[in-house]
């Protein structure tokens, strides 16, 4: 997919680059620091993309002066917590499509031709690989890039591991410690061979190693997730005990532990990385479930890690998950809960706070009837 402007009375064309597969824009107006915010926010939310040509602190400064322009989300008081869940999240989408028409171009070794700019190459190749061509993206897109750049230098310090994981541009960061700690203190049933399904940055395969399983067999369908949990397992020294694979769902043959975090929310993602929260219909959750008999060994047990978030929303109902764990032919053995600890928990000006205040995560644990 390319992108087409006028810049000094010539067409020009570059591929366009979007993470969430956003079509590019129609109408392109090359602008520089001359251009005010109430002027690129008006044309913004027509639906006209400006190609930035000025100072890159400029350029985040215009940015941030938009984003104080695109009004709150409306709060319905007569609305349902699934209605408002879905009110933040159109709010969300128009959001981002507002801002995501500020534009930046990258040349061919992914540099940046703009006063003050910094060396973004080394985040850009992360991001998008080596052999990608120049584009035209949006500068929200390139700060994430750069954002993802830094968790990934620095990395994240799991306690469960007294050591960081590095999470990729696009794999899900292990901030949310409360999950991790479920499986790190969960008693073990087996320790000859285990699964992690849907491993992401491998943090949880991880544990499970260092917790002295003999194998774990880690799975992800995302060839980012799977890049990021090789260089993840391999820094953390136990690539002679996990193996990392591209599968949809499960390796093959069995395990006397099967460990999952699914996606929690049953909605549609907008991005790559929201796989790892959102699944539409519980596709991942259901599929899991009805398969996950032909995986386990015959005393088996399965640990299933879910935050009650979606239900708290009414999205769906603990009766609908108990019944798919039914009609799988599984039975409950055990439950233990815990409370999450990030910041949004106590953020009153959230519209969802009145959920994630109350949201619980559990490790259920499951066998074969």
């Amino acid at each position: 997919m390319s992108i087409t402007w006028i810049e000094d009375g010539s067409e020009r064309t570059c591929r366009w680059q979007s993470e969430n597969g956003a079509p590019a824009p129609r109408t392109v107006r090359v602008v520089d620091d001359s251009t005010t915010a109430d002027v690129a926010y008006k044309l913004a939310t027509i639906g006209e993309a400006l190609l930035w040509r000025g100072d890159y602190n400029n350029a985040r400064q215009l940015l941030s002066a938009m984003t104080r322009r695109v009004p709150a989300a409306k709060q319905t008081s007569d609305a349902s917590p699934a209605e408002q869940f879905h009110l933040h999240r159109q709010h969300q989408a128009r959001r981002a499509r507002v801002l995501g028409m500020l534009l930046v171009e990258l040349d061919s070794s992914f540099g940046l031709d703009l006063g003050r700019a910094p060396d973004v190459r080394a985040a850009v190749t992360e991001a998008l690989g080596p052999d990608a061509a120049p584009c035209v993206l949006s500068l929200r897109e390139l700060l994430g890039m750069v954002g993802a750049h830094e968790w990934r230098r620095k990395g994240v310090f799991v306690p469960a591991l007294d050591a960081s994981i590095h999470p990729h541009y696009g794999v899900f960061s292990p901030v949310r410690g409360e999950y991790i700690q479920l499986v790190a203190d969960a008693p073990l049933p087996d320790t000859d061979r285990a699964f992690d399904i849907g491993t992401g940055s491998g943090v949880l395969a991880a544990v499970l190693a260092r917790r002295g399983v003999t194998a774990v067999v880690a799975t992800d369908k995302d060839p980012r997730s799977i890049a990021c949990a090789r260089a993840n397992v391999d820094a953390l020294g136990f690539a002679d005990r996990v193996e990392v694979v591209q599968a949809d769902i499960f390796p093959s043959g069995r395990a006397g532990l099967i460990v999952c975090n699914p996606p929690w929310i049953p909605t549609k993602p907008t991005s790559g990385i929201e796989h790892a929260v959102y699944d539409p219909g519980s596709r991942m959750l259901k599929s899991f479930l009805s398969r996950l008999r032909g995986h386990l060994t015959p005393n088996g047990e399965a640990w299933l890690i879910v935050s009650d978030l979606a239900e708290l929303l009414g999205l769906v109902t603990r009766a609908e998950f108990l019944a798919a764990i039914d009609a799988a032919g599984l039975a409950i053995v055990g439950r233990t809960d815990t409370t999450p600890t990030h910041s949004r928990v106590t953020d009153s000006s959230d519209v969802l706070h009145a959920a994630r205040s109350r949201e619980t995560t559990s490790l259920w644990r499951l066998r074969a009837r």
